[in-house]
């Protein structure tokens, strides 16, 4: 059984059809890539996947579970993790703090055990205080651990929203753009931390736009277009399909 399997997923505003008919299978501990041109549905494809916009058609699946109607919050819960395009981090709160409040999508205590300070609360807190920390130091962050989010630069912030996903202990997380708008040694210092969360046996999809990228951490990669599916394969398969080079990669990346 696949880990998560999107079958006939359709998205439509208005009489625009923003995805059409995607149907693909994402397998436990596999490194998935979506491609395509601008406009050609990934985000939104991601938005339908975590619960952020709600499809018009099909089925999604998450450890044989339907996850295709529930909210963003209940999805996390089920271990499914993202960060987005545009790093969303709490700018006056410390990276430890913004950590913490990744991690309380997995504690017990409620608001009231919270005001009364209740021996679960305070016992929660010291494990996600520790947890917060593990984390940060995980991915290059404990020298600046103490630091307001908003000091931090841009490689930095990405790397705190990817440990906000991490803390949530995700079996799936999913990356829109993880190099985007980063150097060549940024993104590389970046991909090998990919590299080691797939180390911790979680299953990553992304959406990149870098090919370099793309090409080297990918075990499969589907290409979209316009809203639709136009090929889904090894990166070598992706890299010599003549549509996805049409549509997307361009002849001189064939060259």
């Amino acid at each position: 059984m696949p880990l998560l399997e999107i079958s006939g997923i359709s998205k439509f505003f208005g009489g625009l059809a923003a995805l059409s008919d995607i149907s693909f299978q994402i397998a436990d501990g596999e490194t998935l890539s979506i491609i395509g041109p601008n406009g050609a549905g990934k985000s939104t494809l991601f938005n339908v996947m975590t619960g952020f916009q709600q499809r018009d058609q099909g089925r999604i699946n998450f450890k044989g579970e339907d996850i295709s109607q529930m909210p963003p919050h209940r999805i996390v819960r089920r271990g499914v993790a993202r960060i987005f395009q545009i790093t969303s981090l709490f700018p006056h709160e410390t990276v430890h703090d913004n950590l913490l409040i990744g991690y309380r999508l997995r504690t017990r205590s409620g608001v009231i055990r919270s005001i009364l300070r209740t021996g679960l609360c305070r016992e929660e807190f010291r494990t996600a205080a520790q947890h917060a920390e593990d984390i940060a130091e995980f991915v290059g962050l404990s020298p600046q651990l103490n630091w307001p989010a908003s000091a931090l630069p841009q490689e930095a912030q990405k790397r705190l929203s990817i440990g906000i996903a991490l803390v949530t202990d995700p079996v799936l997380l999913l990356l829109d753009e993880p190099v985007g708008g980063m150097s060549l040694e940024e993104g590389d210092r970046l991909v090998e931390l990919i590299g080691r969360i797939r180390g911790k046996n979680i299953t990553v999809c992304l959406i990149e736009h870098r090919m370099r990228v793309v090409m080297n951490i990918s075990d499969r990669i589907v290409v979209l277009n316009h809203g639709k599916k136009i090929a889904e394969g090894l990166p070598e398969e992706i890299r010599s399909n003549k549509e996805v080079i049409e549509a997307y990669l361009g002849e001189e990346y064939a060259a």
